[in-house]
């Protein structure tokens, strides 16, 4: 690597360990008991360096939001551009967000605990944002319900927002132990958690596929 490509990697690579030692510090202290000093001593700076790259503890966790965030909104997106069936586009969102927990437990805590679930500041300031992510597995199964494959009579909205509240849920589960948290039982809640929306969604067995009226308006 030349000098000068490591000079323009290091405040990159000092943002980043920024960032990874507060997921740490609020994931094991909770963000509004912790200091800026304790995420410049997690990561091994000086305590003015952190101001210097986001320019309060608010920021922070505002950045470790945002970016996880946005990365679930393009796959979001991105599954729903495919010819995959509804039930498909769904499990592939399950797989990601509880995958997510499973490679990086701290960042999800803090990301559920601290701004999706937090009646705060925090939540307010992101709602927007988090509505997005409801839109986009609504719009999955607007979808659905046009093709026949859903029932039209469950609002879609609705829908989408119980089917990312089951996740989360399952998520709250496993950040305060009262589910076990092991590898077969991350594949088990994907499939259980995307059975049990389409489930309700879904038009009975040599049902499905018709109208409101091929069905008599029943």
């Amino acid at each position: 690597m030349s000098a000068v490509r490591a000079t323009r990697s290091a405040p990159q690579d000092r943002r980043q360990a920024i960032l990874d030692a507060a997921v740490r510090v609020f994931a094991s202290r909770g963000f509004h008991a912790c200091r800026v000093s304790d995420i410049a001593d997690e990561a091994g700076v000086a305590y003015g360096l952190v101001y210097h790259y986001f320019g309060s503890k608010d920021s922070v966790l505002d950045t470790l939001f945002l970016e996880r965030w946005n990365i679930m909104l393009e796959m979001i997106a991105e599954v729903d551009a495919t010819e995959a069936s509804a039930r498909e586009k769904l499990y592939a969102i399950a797989s990601f967000i509880v995958d997510s927990y499973r490679h990086d437990p701290d960042l999800m805590k803090v990301i559920i605990v601290d701004v999706t679930r937090a009646a705060n500041s925090f939540g307010q300031t992101h709602l927007a944002r988090i509505r997005e992510a409801y839109s986009g597995i609504a719009a999955i199964v607007t979808k659905a319900q046009q093709q026949g494959a859903f029932k039209a009579e469950i609002d879609a909205e609705f829908a989408a927002m119980a089917f990312y509240g089951a996740i989360e849920q399952v998520l709250t589960g496993w950040i305060f132990e009262l589910l076990p948290s092991d590898e077969e039982h991350f594949e088990r809640s994907k499939r259980l958690i995307v059975e049990t929306i389409c489930g309700g969604l879904e038009h009975p067995e040599g049902d499905r596929g018709r109208s409101d009226a091929d069905r008599g308006g029943d």
